[in-house]
């Protein structure tokens, strides 16, 4: 089946009023476009009192009703964030999540899509700490107790936070963390409290200690492969080596020690276990779908999608090919913000790049210009008259992005200075202006500027 074509090049040349009224008509029948748009409406000031009423009315609501208008309180939190707004979002944000969280529990064994709004939620809700952070104390105590009696999602990530909480709450967070240590026996607060004791030394920087927490670990292909990346990014190269060939070589040592069988599991949780399984052995898009599939029909998505996007990133910064991974399983994923960080961060190829572009041009016009760019300057090195099209066409895309991202005498130096340099290029020329696009004086005819 061939992929639905783009409608946007179409949706351009109506008027605005034909578009508010298609805009219009579909919010009546989609519950949270509706809401999405109402509140875009009432925080044009950064007011967010709406955003707060729509809360207070969604809790007595059925549960599309509720997850239409959640998903559309984070939608304009989002949004005001990626605007730079100067309003506390940090309130409401954590009202969001506590609201989710209150819901997530009393669903139970059927949370439907709740687990995915919860951690939308979190990741909201750090950003908006970052930009405008709380008191770092209270803000590590919520973070314990979330961890600690909540129950059991969302599960934070400490790096996510560690801007907001600096020095007073990573400390905070830390002497709980001891204390639960070495006061508790196995069981659920000492898992917590493990895992939170390896975030606190990847966050704080505590290489050793890191390191040390890792080898503690049953030995795993995937702990040895952490450690080897610690050690290389704090420059300790010979040590990162020496733990690799340790970790490659197939001695008595290294593997697992015996344990019993596991108990019998019911066929879901089964199924979930040999998924993850092969997640671990074969962490990559194909694995992760599966492993997405069955946990979410187990209803156990949320905890095993954060640790294996954990994984997935980490394995991101050793090159392209994993970057496009991540990337493109956060799409799939439906998280298309997050996707463009994970490229921007891990450095994605070309390709992967211009596509997320395509998606993000609208609302972030100033993000992908650069994207865009790149994509005509390579599209013109091919040298041939398809290309030259399809570079005229991009300019006519960027010459509108800047434009709305308030930036037009740029598009106007940057064609400049690309016409300049490419002006012996008459075939080139000769689709620019079959584009419409109006070129500097200096260049007044493709004869002349052969």
């Amino acid at each position: 089946m061939s992929p639905p074509s783009d409608l946007r090049p179409y949706l351009r040349t109506l008027d605005a009023e034909t578009l508010a009224d298609l805009l219009h008509a579909q919010a009546e029948r989609d519950p949270e476009l509706r809401h999405s748009l109402e509140l875009r409406a009432a925080t044009q000031s950064g007011d967010v009192s709406e955003a707060h009423r729509l809360l207070d009315t969604a809790v007595s609501d059925g549960n599309v009703e509720y997850t239409a208008k959640v998903g559309a309180v984070l939608d304009t939190l989002r949004r005001m964030l990626d605007a730079g707004s100067r309003a506390d979002l940090a309130p409401l944000a954590r009202r969001t999540v506590d609201d989710i969280s209150a819901m997530y529990e009393q669903a139970g064994d059927h949370p439907g899509d709740l687990g995915d709004r919860l951690d939308r939620a979190v990741e909201i809700y750090a950003r908006a700490c970052t930009a405008r952070p709380p008191d770092p104390e209270k803000l590590a105590d919520w973070i314990l107790e979330v961890e600690f009696d909540g129950p059991g999602h969302p599960v934070i990530d400490l790096a996510e936070f560690a801007t907001a909480l600096g020095e007073p709450g990573l400390r905070r967070i830390k002497s709980t963390v001891d204390d639960v240590l070495a006061a508790s026996g196995p069981g659920h607060r000492r898992d917590v409290a493990e895992r939170l004791q390896e975030q606190l030394a990847e966050v704080l920087g505590d290489v050793d200690g890191l390191v040390a927490i890792l080898s503690a670990k049953p030995p795993r292909v995937d702990v040895s492969l952490k450690i080897v990346r610690v050690l290389r990014a704090a420059g300790r190269h010979s040590e990162a080596i020496a733990h690799a060939a340790r970790a490659l070589t197939p001695h008595k040592h290294l593997q697992p020690p015996h344990q019993p069988p596991p108990p019998q599991e019911p066929e879901a949780d089964d199924d979930v276990s040999r998924r993850r399984k092969e997640f671990d052995e074969r962490p990559g898009r194909e694995t992760y779908t599966a492993l997405r599939e069955a946990a979410t029909d187990a209803g156990k998505w949320p905890v095993q999608r954060r640790a294996a996007l954990a994984r997935l990133r980490e394995l991101a910064a050793d090159g392209v090919e994993r970057a496009d991974e991540l990337a493109r399983v956060l799409l799939e994923d439906g998280r298309p913000d997050e996707a463009w960080r994970a490229c921007v961060r891990f450095e994605a190829s070309p390709q992967v790049r211009l596509d997320l572009a395509e998606l993000r041009s609208a609302e972030h016009p100033a993000e992908t210009i650069p994207v865009f760019r790149a994509a005509v300057d390579e599209l013109i090195e091919r040298k041939d008259p398809q290309s030259y099209q399809e570079a005229a066409r991009r300019l006519k895309l960027l010459r509108t992005l800047h434009k709305r991202a308030g930036t037009p005498d740029e598009f106007t130096a940057y064609l400049g200075t690309l016409v300049e340099t490419h002006k012996r290029k008459t075939r080139l020329i000769t689709e620019v202006r079959a584009a419409r696009i109006a070129l500097p004086k200096a260049v007044t005819s493709p004869r002349a500027a052969r």
